[in-house]
């Protein structure tokens, strides 16, 4: 059993790579629903919080425009050395190093990294908790989530499962005391509900639909309206799911992510031909992603257009194409003149 608060959750008969799911898309989530600012506290119309310029330039590299490369090569360097208070720096350097571990998972160094950036965005939002307790008590929640991806990462499900399932019992104690802070904050109900939606997607007897009117409530809308788009596909409501990537996709409409989730979203409801034209949006500008993740996305759009043909002669092997992205040398993607050619 998994007790937080007054939840109660079954993990009894999960399989282990739903376990690793689990545990591993916390890296992102909790990093990803946190605060930031461009030119004003996006969440709160009312008594706005003020967060560094650098640090809010980093957050909007990433969750508007896709450019990873920007982000870490110069954002956070920046933020880091001029902001260093700021646990958020800390939650996105880790998510960023986790990215970069998935492609090496033989680096000790980066996992080590990881653990480090964990622990600093704890111990960061501990000391905020004095002068902001509501956004303090929401980074300790992201510092435990954080540590309950490490635990995983470096002891397997099997062996990590319980340790890991603990601190995700102090991510849920950090954020039932933001709650009785300010219960309608849409900082906290956007944080809040992606995680719910996380919890209720993976696990038996959860209600996502909670999960979902949660997030309605938070702000900045279109990381809502995204959360609310990857519930919804996991729970193969592929209509709701794609009216919110669209929403989505209106605010943040270069941002290849959001691309690329809609493409899913429509291979999953059998549309691989107007898939496609997300997957190109998505890889337009890949030299500024994660090569993982551009290697992911070419071997996903393979396999969407072999669907397409039907052809069982020429069939495309997707998973070759994926290791040509990986064998390229450095951490970013290829431009997309270097990528695979479907033809």
């Amino acid at each position: 059993m998994f007790f937080a608060g007054k939840r109660i959750f079954s993990v009894s008969g999960l399989s282990s790579w739903k376990c690793r799911s689990l545990i591993g898309s916390l890296v992102m989530t909790l990093s990803l629903s946190v605060n930031l600012a461009i030119a004003g506290d996006p969440f709160r119309v009312n008594n706005p919080k003020p967060i560094g310029e650098k640090t809010a330039a980093a957050f909007n590299a990433v969750f508007r425009e896709g450019d990873y490369k920007a982000a870490t090569e110069i954002y956070l360097p920046e933020a880091a050395a001029q902001e260093p208070d700021e646990p958020l720096i800390y939650a996105m350097k880790a998510s960023m190093v986790y990215t970069d571990w998935q492609s090496d998972k033989k680096n000790q160094a980066l996992l080590d990294s990881f653990k480090t950036y964990a622990s600093k965005t704890r111990e960061t939002a501990e000391k905020l908790k004095a002068t902001d307790p509501l956004r303090g008590n929401l980074y300790v929640a992201v510092g435990h989530g954080l540590d309950a991806a490490a635990v995983i990462t470096e002891k397997g499900t099997l062996n990590g499962a319980t340790q890991a399932l603990g601190k995700l019992q102090e991510v849920y104690r950090s954020l039932d005391e933001a709650e009785k802070i300010a219960p309608e904050d849409p900082e906290f109900n956007l944080l809040k509900g992606w995680l719910d939606l996380l919890i209720s997607v993976n696990l038996p007897f959860a209600n996502p639909e909670l999960a979902i009117k949660r997030l309605e409530k938070g702000a900045p809308s279109y990381l809502a309206y995204r959360g609310i788009a990857v519930g919804s596909r996991d729970l193969k409501k592929y209509q709701q799911a794609e009216e919110y990537v669209d929403r989505a996709l209106q605010e943040t409409p270069n941002n290849p992510e959001l691309h690329y989730l809609k493409a899913q979203i429509l291979v999953d409801a059998k549309q691989d031909q107007e898939a496609q034209k997300h997957f190109q949006l998505a890889l337009a500008n890949s030299e500024n992603l994660p090569k993982e993740m551009v290697a992911q996305i070419v071997r996903e759009q393979c396999k969407s257009q072999n669907s397409i043909d039907r052809n069982e002669q020429n069939k495309r092997n997707c998973s070759a194409m994926r290791n040509q992205v990986r064998a390229i040398e450095g951490k970013w993607g290829p431009s997309l003149s270097q990528l695979p050619k479907l033809d």
